[in-house]
Parts: structure tokens; sequence; C-alpha cells
């Protein structure tokens, strides 16, 4: 692709994210996108064939730049245990940013009943990695079955966000990494 071309798919990405992400799929249609990008239809059907391959790929684009984001704030502690409860405090920067509307994946998730739709698989595949990630941090405290901690640690995550969401609270990170630390404490005093 020529520089023109990935601009092009670029700015529809972008803009069908913050769309998707401040009204949802269901509210971002096509004219929408149009007015918003100021990228000519015929000019987005030639990169996208529907608009669930419009949202598709704005959403896995999320995805990685989210996961990225994530990772790289929460690797900066120094150790797994203190990566972990990093983790709540970088959910609470986010949750104080401007423009915080929750998760775009569990509110996509929300608006897609089918779980076979791949707009709802791209929501679970980021789950996925979201879970991924912390089980890798649980499996590096040396402690046992680290998949039990790092499920329910990405419940208190999942749980933090849309409590902050829903509610306007933003003090769950902090009620999340509070009942984290005691789950982590009390993991580490029974482990081998």
């Amino acid at each position: 692709m020529n520089t023109s071309t990935t601009n092009t798919r670029e700015k529809i990405l972008a803009t069908a994210e913050q769309l998707i992400y401040q009204n949802g799929i269901q509210a971002t249609g096509m004219d929408l996108l149009v007015k918003t990008s100021g990228v000519a239809r015929k000019s987005i059907y030639r990169y996208f064939a529907t608009k669930d391959d419009v949202a598709a790929a704005a959403l896995n684009a999320r995805d990685v730049r989210w996961m990225d984001w994530f990772r790289t704030e929460s690797d900066k502690a120094d150790t797994p245990q203190a990566r972990i409860l990093k983790m709540f405090d970088v959910l609470k920067g986010w949750f104080e940013s401007e423009g915080f509307r929750g998760c775009a994946f569990i509110n996509t998730a929300g608006e897609i009943g089918d779980p076979q739709d791949p707009i709802r698989q791209i929501a679970m595949l980021h789950k996925q990695k979201l879970l991924d990630y912390t089980l890798g941090l649980c499996e590096q405290l040396g402690i046992a079955d680290p998949q039990v901690l790092a499920k329910q640690l990405l419940i208190l995550i999942d749980g933090a966000i849309t409590v902050a969401r829903v509610m306007g609270d933003y003090s769950t990170a902090e009620s999340a990494r509070a009942v984290a630390q005691s789950m982590l404490e009390q993991r580490l005093r029974i482990s081998p």
C-alpha cells in the first residue's frame, strides 16, 4: 500500500474506533463514519466490504494498542507481585482520563448477542489476551495454581472497569487493588 492509501485506511479505522467507543457499534453507521472521517463512502468501501468489517478492524487495532499500553505501563514495576498491583494503578489512571467510557470490548460484547459473531469473538480474544498476560505474571510468582489467581484477577480488573463506567466511581481501581493485594499475600503465604 502506498502512503496515501495507508493514511486513508488508518483515518477510517481511527474514526471508526472513536465512534464505536463513544456511541457503540449499533449507533455507528456508515453515514456517521463518512461525515466524521471526511472520507467518501465509496473510498470506505474500497477498503472494507461492510460496516462490520470496519468495526472488526477498528476493534482489532484497539486491542493491539490497548494491550501494548497496559503491558508497558504495568511492567514498569520491578517484580511480578508489584506488576500485578500496578495493573490497578494503571486502570485508575485510565478511569480518570478524559473520554473514559469503559472497556470497548465489554461494551461490544453487550451489544452483540451472538457469541459466534466475529465482532464478539474479537472481544473474547481481547479478554483472553488480558488473562494470558495476567497468567504470565502469576506464573512468575511460583505459586500453586497460578491459573486460578489469574482468573480471579481478571474478574477484579473487569469488575473495576465495569463499576467505574456504570457508577462513575473511579476508586473501584483502588478497591480492586486492595483485594488483589490480600489475595497475593494469602497465596504467597500458603505456597510452597
